[in-house]
Protein backbone atom coordinates (compact mmCIF):
# COMPACT_ATOMS: atom_id res chain seq x y z
CA UNK A 1 0.00 0.00 0.00
CA UNK A 2 1.97 3.25 -1.13
CA UNK A 3 2.81 5.60 1.68
CA UNK A 4 3.77 9.60 1.72
CA UNK A 5 5.38 11.62 3.78
CA UNK A 6 4.17 15.21 3.85
CA UNK A 7 5.47 18.56 5.18
CA UNK A 8 5.33 22.03 4.76
CA UNK A 9 7.94 25.03 4.98
CA UNK A 10 8.32 28.68 4.88
CA UNK A 11 10.90 29.86 3.06
CA UNK A 12 12.17 33.26 3.47
CA UNK A 13 11.46 34.51 -0.51
CA UNK A 14 15.14 35.36 -0.42
CA UNK A 15 16.37 32.14 0.02
CA UNK A 16 14.11 30.15 -2.61
CA UNK A 17 17.01 29.93 -4.81
CA UNK A 18 18.85 28.03 -2.27
CA UNK A 19 16.16 26.05 -1.00
CA UNK A 20 15.53 24.20 -4.20
CA UNK A 21 19.61 23.80 -4.39
CA UNK A 22 19.00 22.32 -1.11
CA UNK A 23 15.91 20.52 -2.54
CA UNK A 24 17.22 19.18 -5.17
CA UNK A 25 20.04 17.44 -2.94
CA UNK A 26 17.83 16.09 -0.84
CA UNK A 27 15.48 14.31 -3.44
CA UNK A 28 17.90 12.84 -5.08
CA UNK A 29 19.56 11.14 -2.04
CA UNK A 30 15.86 10.02 -0.97
CA UNK A 31 15.46 8.45 -4.74
CA UNK A 32 19.12 6.90 -4.45
CA UNK A 33 17.62 4.66 -1.54
CA UNK A 34 14.40 3.61 -2.91
CA UNK A 35 11.50 7.23 -2.72
CA UNK A 36 9.11 6.29 -5.59
CA UNK A 37 8.83 10.22 -5.87
CA UNK A 38 10.18 13.66 -4.02
CA UNK A 39 8.17 16.84 -4.82
CA UNK A 40 8.10 20.63 -3.89
CA UNK A 41 5.64 22.81 -4.66
CA UNK A 42 5.98 26.87 -4.10
CA UNK A 43 2.48 28.44 -3.07
CA UNK A 44 0.91 30.14 -5.84
CA UNK A 45 -2.53 30.84 -4.73
CA UNK A 46 -2.40 30.44 -0.80
CA UNK A 47 -4.44 32.58 1.43
CA UNK A 48 -4.24 33.42 5.00
CA UNK A 49 -7.35 32.01 6.26
CA UNK A 50 -10.08 33.21 9.43
CA UNK A 51 -9.25 29.75 11.60
CA UNK A 52 -6.77 27.71 9.35
CA UNK A 53 -4.44 27.84 6.15
CA UNK A 54 -1.17 26.85 5.54
CA UNK A 55 0.48 30.50 6.12
CA UNK A 56 -0.87 30.42 9.83
CA UNK A 57 0.33 27.13 9.81
CA UNK A 58 4.16 27.49 9.48
CA UNK A 59 3.35 31.24 11.27
CA UNK A 60 4.20 32.68 7.87
CA UNK A 61 6.41 36.14 8.21
CA UNK A 62 6.71 38.98 6.00
CA UNK A 63 8.82 38.33 3.12
CA UNK A 64 8.63 34.38 3.56
CA UNK A 65 6.17 32.11 1.13
CA UNK A 66 5.23 28.33 1.71
CA UNK A 67 6.43 25.45 0.25
CA UNK A 68 4.09 21.91 0.00
CA UNK A 69 5.77 18.75 -0.14
CA UNK A 70 5.95 15.35 -0.28
CA UNK A 71 7.62 11.97 -0.52
CA UNK A 72 6.38 8.68 -2.00
CA UNK A 73 7.23 5.15 -0.93
CA UNK A 74 6.08 1.81 -1.90
CA UNK A 75 5.08 0.92 2.27
CA UNK A 76 5.30 2.14 5.63
CA UNK A 77 8.21 -0.07 6.27
CA UNK A 78 9.64 1.26 2.98
CA UNK A 79 9.83 4.61 4.60
CA UNK A 80 11.23 3.72 7.83
CA UNK A 81 13.76 1.99 6.42
CA UNK A 82 14.58 4.80 3.81
CA UNK A 83 14.34 7.15 6.00
CA UNK A 84 16.66 5.75 8.36
CA UNK A 85 19.30 5.49 5.75
CA UNK A 86 18.97 9.80 4.50
CA UNK A 87 18.84 10.76 8.20
CA UNK A 88 22.15 8.78 8.74
CA UNK A 89 23.57 9.81 5.35
CA UNK A 90 26.30 13.07 5.80
CA UNK A 91 25.11 14.66 2.29
CA UNK A 92 22.34 15.97 4.79
CA UNK A 93 23.71 16.51 7.83
CA UNK A 94 22.34 19.25 9.82
CA UNK A 95 25.37 19.99 11.48
CA UNK A 96 27.54 20.38 7.90
CA UNK A 97 24.27 22.38 6.47
CA UNK A 98 23.07 25.92 6.58
CA UNK A 99 19.43 25.47 6.72
CA UNK A 100 17.69 28.00 4.04
CA UNK A 101 14.53 28.01 6.46
CA UNK A 102 13.14 28.29 9.82
CA UNK A 103 13.28 24.31 10.77
CA UNK A 104 11.18 24.57 13.95
CA UNK A 105 8.07 26.08 11.85
CA UNK A 106 8.45 22.40 9.87
CA UNK A 107 4.88 20.78 9.53
CA UNK A 108 5.49 17.03 8.77
CA UNK A 109 3.85 13.86 9.14
CA UNK A 110 3.67 10.07 7.41
CA UNK A 111 0.05 9.52 5.48
CA UNK A 112 -1.09 5.94 4.61
CA UNK A 113 -3.40 6.01 1.62
CA UNK A 114 -7.21 6.37 1.54
CA UNK A 115 -9.01 7.03 -1.73
CA UNK A 116 -7.43 7.06 -5.15
CA UNK A 117 -9.96 7.72 -8.18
Amino acid sequence: MPYVDGFIVAVPKKNLKAYAKLSKKAGKIWREYGALDYREWVADDVKPGKLTSFPQSVKLKTGETVVFAWITYKSRAQRDRINAKVMADPRLSMASTTMPFDAKRMIYGGFASLVKV
